[in-house]
C-alpha cells in the first residue's frame, strides 16, 4: 500500500499562454512561464540567448530534446512581456543571491 501512494502523481494544472509550446504551470517554477513538457522557464532561454550569447542553435545542442519552434516561441514571449522576464532573471541572477547571501550573513543573531 505504501509504494501506491509514491505511485500516484498529482497532475498540475498549466495554464497555456498565447505563445504555442509556453505555458505556466501550478508548482513549477514557481508558475512561471515555461517551455511545456518541461522545467525550462522562458528566462533560462532568454539568459543563453542574450546574456550568454548562444544561438538558438547553440541552445539546441544544449537541450537536444527541444525543438527550434520551442525555442523561438520562448524568445518571443519575451519580447511581448519584457517587464515579467526582466524581473524573474533579476530575482534569479547571481547578484540577487549574492545580496541575499550577504544580507544573511550579517543579519543579528
Amino acid at each position: 500500500m505504501l509504494e501506491r501512494r509514491f505511485a500516484m502523481t498529482t497532475k498540475k494544472k498549466a495554464y497555456p499562454t498565447e505563445y504555442p509550446h509556453i505555458v505556466k504551470v501550478d508548482g513549477v517554477l514557481g508558475g512561471q512561464a515555461i517551455i511545456e513538457g518541461t522545467r525550462i522557464a522562458v528566462w533560462h532561454v532568454v539568459g543563453y540567448y542574450y546574456k550568454v550569447g548562444l544561438t538558438v542553435e547553440d541552445i539546441l545542442a544544449e537541450w537536444d530534446y527541444l525543438m527550434p519552434a520551442q525555442i523561438f516561441s520562448a524568445l518571443a514571449y519575451y519580447h511581448d512581456n519584457k517587464e515579467e522576464i526582466d524581473e524573474v532573471r533579476e530575482a534569479n541572477s547571481y547578484e540577487a543571491w549574492e545580496q541575499e547571501q550577504l544580507a544573511h550573513n550579517h543579519a543579528p543573531a
